[in-house]
C-alpha cells in the first residue's frame, strides 16, 4: 500500500495534544509512519511537500517535522504534468493550490491514499473523480489496522 501524507499530518504530532481529536490523529499518524519504517507500507513524499515544510517559520518545529518526513521512501518531483493536474483540480473545485498539488503528486505516485487532517480538504475531495482517495489518518487507521 502506498501512502502520501500532507503537511498537516506531519505537523499534527506537534500540535496541542490536550485536545482528544488531535491526540488520536497524532497517534494514528505516528503508527502509520512506524508502519512505513517497518516497510509494511510505502510512504511517498514530494518536492511540493518539502517546499511547504521548508516554509515553516518555527525552526524547531520544522526540524521535528523534517525528522518525521525522513520515513518517506521516495520523493515525487514537481513536473509540468503535476502542475497541469493541479490546475485541473482547482478549475473544478475550491481546493487550494498546495492541496491540489498534493493530490496531483499523490496520483503521480499511484498512492492508494492521501492522508490529511483538514476536514474541508477531505470533504471537497470526495466530490471529485480522483485516482487517490483523500482521507483522515484516524479513519484510515481504523480501516487498516
Amino acid at each position: 500500500m502506498v501512502i502520501y501524507l500532507d503537511n498537516c499530518c506531519y505537523n499534527r504530532p506537534f500540535d496541542d495534544q490536550t485536545q482528544e481529536r488531535i491526540h488520536l490523529e497524532s497517534e494514528a499518524i505516528l503508527t502509520i509512519l512506524k508502519m512505513g519504517q517497518m516497510k509494511r507500507v510505502i510512504i511517498v513524499g514530494s518536492e511540493i511537500l518539502e517546499l511547504e515544510i521548508n516554509r515553516m517559520p518555527d525552526e524547531n518545529k520544522k526540524r521535528k517535522v523534517l525528522d518525521l518526513y525522513k520515513v518517506a521512501d521516495t520523493c515525487i518531483l514537481y513536473t509540468d504534468k503535476i502542475k497541469r493536474r493541479s490546475k485541473e483540480i482547482i478549475s473544478v473545485s475550491k481546493i487550494r493550490t498546495f492541496d491540489s498539488l498534493h493530490i496531483a503528486a499523490a496520483e503521480e505516485a499511484n498512492a492508494d491514499v492521501l492522508l490529511t487532517t483538514d476536514d474541508k480538504f477531505e470533504k471537497m475531495s470526495e466530490k471529485l473523480d480522483l485516482k487517490t482517495r483523500v482521507v483522515n489518518p484516524l479513519r484510515f487507521a481504523w480501516e487498516v489496522i
